[in-house]
């Protein structure tokens, strides 16, 4: 086992470890921002920074690595560098939260986060981690992995389309979203992201990919069930059928 899967081991478990306390408190942004948290920027501008740090550090170290690069391993690329240049490029000037900001500690530690995240998975295709062979195409791990991806990447598109749109009219309120998945479940967008990076570990196989699902699990479960609970109480009429962030589980 090298160093770089034993870092990888113990930034899985502190994921772990952090689940209780982020089912204790939601970060303050979005609708649970409040104050005490110090300055803070724009919203679009925040969300931008935060997660361009995903974007460049990956690709860096991914393409300036002497491993080198087979079919397998551009298709990773490509994968990452495709959902960041969305997420960091896109998104953020897509979303109508003009006026809105976010605190610069949250900024800042989602910039730490990405900057170890991405480091380890750029410093393992780059660097230091296993040179897959193109015949990992046709491998049934990679396969699915993909087609789990995939599918996970068109639910996080769609219900991110749909929550945007619910402010087409220029308000800046919120309002119960319909249709698709939000019919099962409050935050269909974080379970697309949690399908779409388990896809990315299954089609990887490496720990570092792991440790990456692990957290967006870690992360983004308990900010769907704070979400779920803020529906509930903001509209009282919220579907009781409805579940927080896997359909008829959770």
């Amino acid at each position: 086992m090298t160093a770089l899967d034993i870092a990888a081991i113990v930034w899985t478990l502190l994921a772990l470890a952090i689940v209780p306390t982020q089912l204790r408190m939601a970060a303050p942004y979005g609708r649970h921002v409040r104050a005490g948290w110090g300055p803070s920027i724009s919203n679009q501008l925040g969300w931008c920074l935060m997660e361009l740090v995903s974007l460049l550090v990956f690709a860096g170290l991914f393409l300036a690595g002497p491993n080198g690069k087979t079919a397998p391993m551009w298709v990773f690329f490509a994968l990452w560098v495709a959902h960041y240049v969305n997420r960091s490029l896109i998104f953020p000037w897509r979303t109508r939260t003009r006026g809105k900001t976010i605190p610069l500690a949250i900024v800042g530690s989602a910039a730490a986060f990405n900057v170890v995240n991405a480091g380890l998975n750029g410093l393992y295709f780059g660097w230091f981690g296993a040179v897959y062979p193109t015949a990992w195409l046709s491998d049934p791990r990679f396969i699915a992995g993909l087609v789990i991806f995939v599918a996970g990447a068109g639910i996080n598109l769609w219900s991110d389309n749909r929550l945007i749109g619910l402010r087409a009219d220029g308000g800046q309120g919120y309002a119960v979203p319909r249709g698709g998945l939000f019919e099962r479940i409050s935050c269909p967008n974080h379970f697309g992201e949690i399908v779409q990076w388990s896809g990315f570990a299954l089609m990887c196989w490496n720990l570092p990919a792991l440790s990456f699902a692990v957290w967006t699990a870690a992360n983004l479960i308990p900010r769907a069930l704070s979400h779920h609970a803020w529906y509930r109480r903001t509209f009282p009429d919220y579907p009781a059928t409805r579940r927080a962030v896997i359909p008829a589980l959770l």
